[in-house]
């Protein structure tokens, strides 16, 4: 029979700090085989993309429970369940469509809880929790880091402490700046004690690009405002560059002030250039496209101005300077095509994102030349990255094209499209605007039913979060075995 030896008191001691249970069970062979017997936590069962979803929906429903218990929220009747989960999940997910007028049906204290909401979302709860951790003189351990990833898309090695504080820093500095200058330009419209709460409420609802607006037209009253715009897109860019690039930036410029220049990344090189790209093309469509519709009755010198505000705030911020429904059929598709590339990673953006554009882009100029890797400049991108890149685009095109198919067949499914109120692009353009986090519309979330309402909410939600982290925390489920052994190759006609 084989003994059994108890645990000591030294033994106790050791473990005293550790919620394992362990039970010697033998002594075989001169050495101890023991039986651990803990169960693990519910924050050791999830995985780093299941607790960043979790965070989300927790903040999600606080916020929700907010809208509805709070007292003073509300200049009237206060929302339904579903319009406050719907308002809730918006501002979360920076994204900015709304049921109800934020300037008018929601008080200071209202509209305080939702810009509150657009902060915690737009930096993300994980990034708080660590800041805390770090305050406290914690140690962020491997769990935490790979949480801090997973909330920020960064799979580099990375100083996560350093990143987090700069990140905070960065915000603070952005929106306190941009406030400021916004109160000084607002101060003659509105006064000195109207001009504070506009300032500060769309410094931050520009800098997270949630599209949230204290006026009920946006910012349809600044088309002749050129310094009040250059501010809130000179914000909006800077909360879409995504905080690795931010970091890299500031870290370069001290670098060339010691006289040691650093080198710019292929990550940072890429988003650069694709959001440079991407902005001017979208200026000269745009400009050109409206010249004579929404922008004519504007001044010579602000319909270039304008332009180009349509083409920052169509990467997922949501702000609007002309009426969507009076422009274009070409205005509102180029808009659609933007708005679902988005943001760039790590940043308050959403939609596919700039360097999943670029990477796809420069696959498809690698092929026509022949070659099989990708590369920019005099670096190599690895498979790996490409092919997440093509996922991520395939994954994103069927949930937003069922997104279309859902709405159309619950909006105009009873009804020929002749007969229909509205055609087929208001239903496309929402269901992109919602999916990317945009917060554009041409006038059709106010008119959606329960069930569409239900799925704008869905679509929000998985859109901030991100298709492939949704996908891993929800859809996806480890399987061991995989990856250490591959089957025969066979071959697949196309075109």
């Amino acid at each position: 029979m084989i003994p059994k030896w108890p645990l000591g008191a030294a033994g106790r001691s050791r473990l005293s700090g550790v919620r394992n249970k362990v039970r010697a069970t033998g002594w075989i062979g001169q050495k101890w085989e023991v039986q651990d017997a803990y169960r693990p936590s519910l924050w050791r069962k999830l995985s780093a993309p299941q607790l960043f979803v979790t965070s989300f929906a927790l903040l999600i429903l606080v916020g929700t429970l907010g809208l509805k218990t709070l007292p003073g929220l509300y200049t009237g009747e206060p929302l339904g369940w579903l319009d406050a989960l719907f308002t809730a999940t918006s501002a979360v997910c920076v994204t900015g469509l709304i049921v109800a007028d934020t300037a008018t049906y929601f008080t200071p204290a209202g509209q305080a809880w939702i810009l509150l909401l657009i902060q915690l979302g737009g930096l993300g709860m994980i990034t708080f929790a660590t800041m805390i951790i770090l305050a406290l003189g914690g140690r962020l351990s491997l769990r935490h880091e790979a949480l801090s990833s997973a909330a920020t898309n960064i799979t580099s090695h990375v100083d996560h402490r350093q990143l987090t504080r700069d990140l905070i820093k960065f915000t603070l500095v952005f929106e306190a700046v941009g406030a400021l200058i916004l109160y000084l330009l607002w101060i003659p419209r509105f006064g000195f004690g109207g001009a504070i709460w506009h300032a500060i409420f769309h410094a931050v609802s520009a800098f997270c690009n949630a599209g949230f607006s204290t006026f009920s037209n946006s910012l349809m009253d600044f088309q002749r405002s050129p310094l009040a715009l250059s501010i809130v897109m000179a914000l909006i860019v800077a909360g879409g560059l995504g905080f690795l690039t931010l970091e890299e930036l500031y870290l370069r410029r001290g670098a060339r002030g010691r006289g040691r220049p650093l080198r710019i990344s292929l990550h940072s090189r890429l988003v650069l250039g694709a959001t440079a790209a991407l902005l001017g093309g979208g200026w000269i469509l745009f400009t050109a496209l409206e010249w004579r519709l929404t922008l004519a009755e504007m001044p010579i010198w602000a319909r270039p101005l304008n332009g180009l505000f349509m083409s920052v705030t169509a990467r997922t911020a949501g702000f609007n300077t002309i009426d969507y429904n009076a422009a274009s059929g070409g205005t509102n598709f180029l808009t659609v095509l933007l708005m679902s590339i988005g943001g760039s990673p790590g940043s308050t953006a959403g939609g596919l994102k700039t360097t999943t554009f670029g990477l796809i882009g420069l696959l498809a100029w690698s092929r026509l030349r022949s070659r099989r890797i990708a590369s920019l400049g005099d670096r190599s991108v690895p498979e790996e990255t490409v092919q997440r890149a093509v996922g991520l685009f395939v994954f994103a095109f069927g949930v937003v094209t069922a997104a279309i198919l859902g709405f159309v067949t619950l909006e105009m499914g009873t009804v020929t499209h002749s007969a229909a109120a509205r055609g087929f692009l208001p239903y496309m353009f929402e269901a992109v605007s919602a999916f990317n986090t945009v917060g554009l519309s041409m006038g059709a979330t106010g008119e959606l039913s329960r069930p569409s309402l239900v799925l704008t909410i869905l679509l929000m939600f998985i859109g901030r979060i991100g298709p492939l982290t949704f996908a891993s925390a929800v859809v996806l489920r480890p399987t061991t075995g995989r990856g250490r052994y591959r089957f025969a190759y066979e071959d697949v006609v196309v075109g």
